[in-house]
């Protein structure tokens, strides 16, 4: 009962999107799976318990920041418990995330995706071709998020003012400025998808080959073989085209509070691992280049 209330406080209250209530729900009966308790008694919950949770996680040799993203979810869980009156006292109130190691955001460079786009033979001349390069194209050309891609619909581009509606997390909208080269691959695929799909009723603009609204798989396996063909990266992720949207935005001299925006960050923190990514070409160059850099 309580797991249900919990996912419609997600859903209704929070605005969490789909992907992150699917993580939290499943996060929070996999607590009570590998502790061997039961709903009716979570007052019964403890420090104990939760320390045997995240040994059983790490025996399963889940990543600190896997872990911290579980304890995340439980702790949103019990507070909103202790909130209902359920419990007294929020057993993951001095719970602490765990040390994660340091970071920083993989970047595929410039010349690599300026291949991709520019050289002719990546993409067919069909509505799965010109579907793939505009996916590509959006994601590294708006940095906007996997979830925010499949959620854009047909009137939430608006090719006059050359903008792009997005709502990204907890249903926060921002305007996403669009290149005259972008929209020209919009109107292309939105006269495609036309021509593809004449009877649909979908409101999506991104329909799979069968004609249904995309869905993270599909994008997943479309990013990674286009990538897989210019680039030898082991990550080929959507996630990755936002950080080099990002990265090369900064390289180029772009202002940071400009890219937050732009990448829909709530604080400037998120938006500041891009430094130390920017940083780093910074010191090699200078290493390489100056006389006494070495």
């Amino acid at each position: 009962m309580m797991h249900n209330n919990f996912i419609n406080y997600l859903k209704n209250e929070r605005h969490y999107s789909l992907e992150t209530i699917k993580s939290y729900s499943h996060d929070v009966v996999q607590f009570f799976k590998l502790t061997d308790l039961e709903y009716d008694f979570l007052d019964k919950v403890d420090i104990e318990h939760i320390r045997l949770w995240i040994v059983l996680l790490k025996k399963k040799s889940l990543s600190a920041q896997s872990i911290n993203r579980k304890i995340s979810a439980l702790k949103n869980f019990f507070n909103y418990c202790k909130r209902e009156g359920v419990v007294k006292i929020d057993p993951f109130l001095k719970i602490k995330s765990l040390k994660e190691a340091s970071r920083l955001p993989l970047v595929i460079s410039e010349p690599i995706l300026l291949d991709l786009f520019e050289k002719e033979g990546f993409f067919e001349n069909n509505f799965e071709g010109i579907r793939d390069k505009l996916i590509l194209e959006l994601l590294y050309q708006t940095g906007i998020r996997l979830s925010e891609l499949m959620s854009i619909k047909l009137s939430d581009y608006h090719c006059a003012e050359k903008q792009l509606r997005i709502i990204g997390k907890r249903n926060k909208e921002r305007i996403i400025p669009l290149t005259k080269y972008m929209t020209e691959l919009l109107d292309e695929y939105i006269l495609a998808r036309n021509k593809q799909f004449a009877n649909t009723k979908l409101s999506y603009l991104f329909l799979s080959k069968k004609g249904n609204k995309s869905y993270s798989k599909m994008i997943y396996r479309i990013v990674n073989y286009y990538l897989s063909l210019v680039s030898t990266v082991h990550k080929r992720s959507p996630h990755v085209l936002r950080h080099a949207f990002a990265t090369h935005l900064l390289n180029n001299g772009a202002d940071l509070n400009a890219i937050k925006d732009l990448l829909g960050h709530s604080s400037l923190l998120s938006t500041q691992v891009y430094t130390h990514v920017s940083g780093e070409k910074i010191k090699k160059a200078y290493k390489k280049s100056h006389p006494r850099g070495s």
